[in-house]
């Protein structure tokens, strides 16, 4: 399977979306996604450059770090799947708005034109408040899929939501055989 794979931001949540992705590149073709934040922060995670020639070294072929360069996914029908793991607030925040300013959410809407799912795997710390509407959204509309998520630390960040990253193989099959995995959250 060709599959588009979108890093965002929430680097705290990258060792562990990056183990998931080095396994998927041993069964699928990949084509790294980065959001622009992901591809020009260097962090106390990593840096940026680092990121990159993991991504890249592990699919073979450059990273997609343009709007440019991610609008003609859909055109080409360029994937048979699009995962944005981790996906963050701001992301989730214009998924649901339709708005295609950033390198991810135009990855997800070029992609969208030929009915094909998006796997989300949300990590944002403002889940169960402020990105909640986008949450909401997104899980009513068609082609749209989310990896299992819950609380990631209810007592210091009561808040915040992650993804089971370890979930998303699982989730894309069920996405890619028309259904969300169950149970969404945990």
């Amino acid at each position: 399977m060709k599959l588009g794979f979108a890093l965002c931001g929430s680097f705290c949540n990258h060792a562990a979306v990056l183990k998931i992705y080095e396994q998927l590149s041993e069964l699928h073709q990949l084509v790294p996604i980065l959001s622009e934040c992901a591809a020009s922060t260097d962090t106390r995670f990593g840096t940026a450059e680092q990121l990159i020639e993991r991504l890249e070294s592990l699919a073979g072929r450059r990273a997609i770090r343009t709007v440019v360069e991610a609008e003609p996914l859909g055109p080409s029908n360029a994937l048979d799947a699009l995962v944005i793991a981790p996906c963050t607030g701001n992301t989730l925040a214009k998924l649901a708005a339709g708005m295609t300013d950033g390198v991810v959410p135009m990855a997800a809407k070029s992609h969208l034109r030929n009915g094909k799912p998006v796997i989300i795997a949300p990590a944002t710390n403002d889940g169960l408040s402020a990105s909640a509407p986008s949450i909401a959204a997104l899980l009513n509309r068609k082609h749209y899929y989310f990896v299992p998520f819950g609380q990631d630390d209810a007592e210091k960040k009561p808040n915040s939501l992650v993804a089971d990253f370890t979930q998303i193989e699982a989730a894309l099959d069920a996405a890619r055989a028309g259904r969300q995995l169950q149970p969404i959250l945990l």
